[in-house]
């Protein structure tokens, strides 16, 4: 007989979403319980965000120290990477793949934790499949799903069969291929591309779009492709594989349609993601499975009677980050707890709606040159209706700029919403420009009128002092 327990929410997956719907939640005064059947923290900690970017932090830390005159004579005449401590440094950050200090966090924070894999089984109802049985969960108020997404193989004849990487694969991998082929130029293939480049391999990627990063700005992707080919990276652009094979344990070979062909031994598909909601029991709510949740604001899955089902993070398909994730679990969670209380009344400004996965998500893309963007595009602020103007400016003729790397080389642009008179969209394209993105943040989802962002002073000499330039180049 299952062991029966109630809870006021019931989050399934405890990766960074759903810890912090469950902490919200607890924070608000009602019970939480995660349903976790992997590590604790999700792949955030273990086989995305951290241990991609621990491998690319030293290669930056390399390349900016070449970078600056008296800085590179320092290095000798052949400075390269210690592949085997950058690994190392890696493991370290995932805790070398236990998660004892997760579980611990969780102890603390007051949310259980039921090992297992959780299918919804009707209103309000999850089973757990445990190691020791069946685990059957009520929830008072809510049950919220953060399962996530995961790798999706494209349809290319033999790639399957080809024991193709996955990006958690490469993520985690405990050896460096002499060759890697990488199938997609999208943000995880080249940040993945050049972090294995900078420890010794020799890599090709190709993407079918006709440029790097093809969601970006144009000048994102030029630039990066030139550093990448800079760096050594085969760099095939507006290309599709057509077919892949590999016989026994030799090399992998990509067939692509202008008939070039690439060998490697390790072979990354970075290609696209699907949501991890085949296994979920959404049948027994009346839900299809395998596809992505529709939700509103508020996280509430639509289609669902009662307002009780909620899905924050990767599987509504919204935005596809960490910190996007983590954003739509406080409005969850406040969600969740509003409603148990009988006083929701979301509202845009309310902590209760999550409105800025619409038009001003930011991300960085860890490469060197970094990118780092927010809102939209001047492309797609066109394609929305908005009467835009967009101004770039080279980051480089920055005094700040010219002081961190000798010949910095970057880009940056603002496209204008002309009748409001305010930002829409930024995209920064150089060394270290991340650290500017959060101020792009507030400036767009503020909504500051440009005229007010005069009075906003940047720093000299820093590269900050891009916002001027830009404001200057724009006209006021």
């Amino acid at each position: 007989m299952a062991e029966q327990r109630d809870y006021d929410v019931i989050v399934i997956g405890a990766g960074s979403t759903g810890e912090n719907v469950a902490d919200r939640a607890v924070k608000g005064g009602l019970s939480a319980v995660v349903v976790e059947d992997d590590l604790v923290g999700g792949d955030c900690s273990y086989w995305a965000c951290i241990p991609s970017k621990a491998l690319l932090r030293p290669l930056h830390a390399l390349t900016d120290a070449q970078r600056v005159a008296g800085a590179r004579e320092a290095l000798g005449s052949r400075p390269h990477l210690d592949a085997a401590a950058v690994l190392a440094r890696r493991d370290a950050f995932t805790g070398n793949w236990h998660d004892g200090g997760q579980v611990a966090w969780l102890d603390g924070a007051h949310i259980a934790l039921v090992r297992g894999h959780g299918r919804l089984a009707g209103q309000r109802r999850v089973d757990v499949t445990t190691a020791d049985g069946t685990v059957a969960l009520s929830a008072r108020h809510a049950v919220a799903l953060a399962t996530g997404s995961q790798p999706a193989l494209p349809p290319v004849p033999g790639l399957a069969g080809a024991r193709p990487w996955t990006t958690k694969d490469a993520a985690g991998a405990k050896e460096v291929p002499q060759r890697l082929v990488v199938l997609g130029g999208g943000v995880a293939g080249c940040e993945l591309a050049q972090a294995f480049a900078g420890l010794g391999s020799r890599v090709s990627v190709a993407e079918m779009a006709g440029r790097l990063l093809p969601n970006y700005e144009p000048a994102a992707g030029d630039l990066l492709a030139a550093a990448m080919r800079e760096q050594g990276i085969d760099v095939h652009t507006g290309v599709t594989a057509t077919r892949v094979g590999r016989a026994d344990d030799g090399p992998v070979r990509v067939h692509l349609g202008d008939g070039t062909v690439l060998e490697g031994d390790e072979l990354l598909v970075a290609a696209g993601r699907k949501p991890r909601t085949g296994d979920l029991g959404l049948e027994t709510v009346g839900l299809e499975p395998d596809g992505w949740l529709d939700v509103d604001d508020t996280m509430t899955v639509r289609g669902i009677d009662g307002g009780w089902l909620y899905a924050a993070g990767d599987l509504n398909h919204r935005a596809l980050l960490t910190h996007q994730g983590k954003y739509q679990a406080r409005a969850c969670g406040d969600a969740i707890i509003a409603r148990a209380h009988g006083k929701l009344d979301p509202v845009p400004w309310s902590p209760q709606a999550a409105t800025a996965d619409h038009y001003a998500v930011p991300q960085v893309v860890f490469t060197d040159p970094q990118v780092a963007a927010v809102g939209r595009t001047e492309a797609q602020a066109r394609e929305a209706g908005l009467r835009v103007r967009s101004v770039g400016y080279p980051i480089g003729n920055v005094a700040g700029a010219a002081l961190y790397a000798d010949g910095y080389t970057g880009h940056a642009r603002i496209v204008v919403d002309e009748d409001r008179g305010v930002i829409v969209g930024v995209t920064f394209v150089g060394p270290a420009v991340g650290e500017l993105l959060h101020a792009a943040t507030i400036a767009v989802v503020g909504e500051v009128p440009l005229r007010r962002l005069w009075h906003a002073v940047p720093s000299y000499p820093t590269i900050s002092e891009i916002w001027l330039r830009l404001l200057e180049t724009y006209g006021l």
